[in-house]
């Protein structure tokens, strides 16, 4: 039995994506109303998101500080099939929120025989929630959360790293993407849920800069971005 599949974690993460659901939904539903009364195209209004993004995250983000944001029950799954197949041992992760998918991510590793996940994340009572629900899991010895800001918390990974997800504020996918790529192996695994920046995409699409990207049909309409560093 996969540690995915033992009871203790199974049951959390039920229970967890349960949290998340009711949490995320009032969010989720404003958000469709938003995109559905304004004249704009897709495109459009994720310019003039990124620009609100990048004059203050912190504070856009603030407000859904007790949002889970979390990933899809379908999207854990992959982020753990995808960690068990490059047989991980250090995986970052850029927005860990209330933790649900450092689970997956940490169960593959507990399954590929241990390792390390350095998980960043802004929001105090997230941090909290999170290193809460990785014990509760029997998973907190694999994870390293730090608390601040990515651009701060992640310029030291502590070697070479086997994958990476971007899941956070949008505005700073490619940044983090650049402060990680030093240590990125050949073969590494770089996957972005909610990428919709179009420099990060323009970026990992360009073979010149050592990546071979695609589109998931996962979750189709959250952005999620897989890629492998190839060169």
């Amino acid at each position: 039995m996969t540690t995915l599949a033992s009871e203790r974690v199974a049951e959390l993460l039920t229970q967890l994506h349960r949290d998340a659901e009711a949490s995320d939904r009032e969010h989720l539903e404003a958000m469709v109303e938003t995109f559905g009364a304004q004249d704009a195209s897709m495109e459009t209004l994720i310019v003039e998101m990124m620009a609100e993004e990048r004059a203050d995250y912190r504070a856009i983000y603030h407000r859904y500080a007790d949002n889970y944001l979390a990933v899809t029950p379908t999207y854990g799954r992959f982020l753990y099939a995808m960690a068990r197949a490059c047989k991980a041992s250090r995986i970052v992760e850029f927005g860990t929120s209330m933790g649900i998918s450092t689970i997956y991510l940490a169960a593959a590793l507990r399954d590929n025989g241990g390792g390390r996940l350095i998980g960043s994340e802004f929001e105090p009572g997230k941090v909290a929630r999170a290193r809460g629900n990785l014990e509760a899991a029997g998973l907190g010895d694999l994870v390293e959360i730090r608390e601040g800001d990515a651009r701060e918390t992640l310029k030291d990974v502590g070697g070479d790293v086997d994958l990476l997800l971007v899941d956070g504020a949008f505005s700073l996918y490619l940044t983090v993407l650049k402060l990680v790529e030093p240590h990125l192996r050949p073969g590494a695994v770089v996957l972005g849920e909610n990428a919709f920046d179009p420099d990060y995409l323009d970026y990992i699409r360009a073979p010149a800069n050592g990546y071979l990207a695609q589109t998931l049909p996962l979750d189709e309409g959250r952005g999620n971005v897989f890629a492998v560093r190839v060169a």
